[in-house]
This record gives C-alpha cells, structure tokens and sequence, in this order.
C-alpha cells in the first residue's frame, strides 16, 4: 500500500479485528467471569461478608463515611481528576480534528472521548433503573430498611434505592477505554491502559465501600458495564475504518487503472 494512502487512513487498522477470538477473549470470557463473581457476591453473600468485615473493623459503624481521606480526597478529588481527564482527552481530539498532521490521532482520540462519556452514562442510566439500597441504608449496617436483591420484589412504600451500579467509581472505570485506545495507537500499550482504568475505579470503588457506600458487586457491574460500552464503540469505530480502508483501496486502484 503506497506510503500516502496509508497516511491518510484514520488510524492503522488493529490486528485485532471483531473476529471469533478476538470476541471471544474480550467480550464472552470477561462476561462469563463477571456473572460467576456476581452469584459469589450477591447470590452466595459474598457482599455482605466482606461489608462485614469493613463494618466490624470500623467498630461497628462507617467510621469512614465523612472522612476527610474518602469525602474530600478520593471522592470529590477523583471526580475532578477525571473531569480534567476528560476534558484534556476533548481538548486533544479537536486539536486533531484541525490539525492534518495530527489525522492519525483523530478516531482514537474520539473514540476515547465518547467511550468515556457513555460508559459513564450508561451506568448513572442502570442507577436510575435498578432498584438496589446503599449498605449504610441497611438495618445490617446500622440504617433502617431490609435487604432486597436485585430481582427481589420490593415493598411500594420502600423508597427507592439508587446505588447500583457505582456511580463514583465509573469516573475511574470508565478509562479501561485505554486498552483500545492503544489498540488504535501502540498496541503495546494496552495492558498500561487498561491498568490505569482498573487502578482508578478500585480506588474509586474501595473507598466508597470503607464509607458505606456501595458493596463490591455494585463495581464489579460499573466496570463491566465500562468495558463493554468501550468494547462495543471500539468494534463500531473498527467496522468504520475497514471500510473506509476498503473504499479507499478501491478508489486507489480506479484511479492506477
């Protein structure tokens, strides 16, 4: 492929492709997982066992739930962390956008933007449709209302619970978008990516679990719901650029004839 043509392509085609293994290692196996654990944690009381502990080690109350560390540091800190995230990723995607030598970087910088923006609202989406209470809300945990699962009908006069998925633990969980993103870029970056997603959302998540805020099945569906709204979109960008590559090929070779 002459050395202009590949230039002017949105990105260089990944190797990996939305083919069988491909989906198969980054959709099936990583869902299969996430709904083992789920049974663990919210079927087999996992949740409430490791709550448990946290509970007992602050003796017998969330003595960490207005902490200057969980409040102030982790929560409202994290959240401007990954706002200015955020907003430097939008930043550089218009940067690119206007700048014909930056082409390469348009659709990763985009796609990182959007999955970034979905993943997050898709969870605060599922939090708004579930029906699920905060251990601090629980007579358990010293609150005043009885558990109810997932799928568990629950009492009309009960008001509503809107604590799953995690919403604060989205801002970090929403990176693992990183990993396709350097899928787009440098490959061999990708497991840094993901990292750096993993990192920030279990931060996240833990500290809202020391407070009382959330059990660690409510992470577990934030960062699988990150995962797969970015799997999704990156696959949609992927399935954009083949075919762009596939009508620029033909365009190429019409004007060689």
């Amino acid at each position: 492929m002459p050395p202009a043509f590949t230039a002017s392509l949105p990105y260089p085609l990944a190797g990996a492709r939305a083919s069988a293994g491909f989906l198969r290692r980054h959709l099936w196996y990583p869902l299969l997982a996430a709904l083992i654990v789920s049974m663990v944690l919210m079927g087999a009381g996992g949740d409430q066992w490791l709550a448990d502990q946290f509970y007992r080690l602050e003796g017998q109350q969330w003595a960490l739930q207005n902490a200057w560390i969980t409040t102030h540091l982790v929560h409202r800190g994290g959240k401007w962390a990954s706002s200015v995230a955020a907003l430097i990723a939008i930043v550089a995607c218009f940067h690119a956008w206007r700048q014909p030598r930056l082409a390469r970087w348009r659709w990763p910088l985009l796609y990182l933007v959007l999955s970034v923006a979905l993943g997050t609202g898709a969870v605060s989406l599922l939090k708004s449709l579930t029906n699920m209470d905060c251990p601090w809300d629980l007579a358990r945990y010293g609150g005043a209302r009885e558990y109810i699962g997932l799928f568990a009908s629950r009492p009309h006069d009960m008001a509503r619970g809107i604590c799953f998925p995690a919403g604060h633990s989205s801002a970090g969980f929403a990176w693992v978008a990183l990993y396709f993103f350097a899928l787009m870029v440098v490959p061999a970056w990708r497991w840094r990516g993901l990292a750096v997603g993993l990192v920030a959302g279990a931060t996240f998540g833990l500290s809202q679990q020391l407070r009382g805020a959330h059990f660690i099945s409510h992470d577990l569906w934030t960062v699988t719901t990150c995962w797969m709204v970015s799997l999704g979109l990156y696959v949609g960008v992927q399935t954009i650029a083949a075919r762009r590559h596939a009508r620029r090929t033909l365009q190429l070779q019409g004007e060689q004839a």
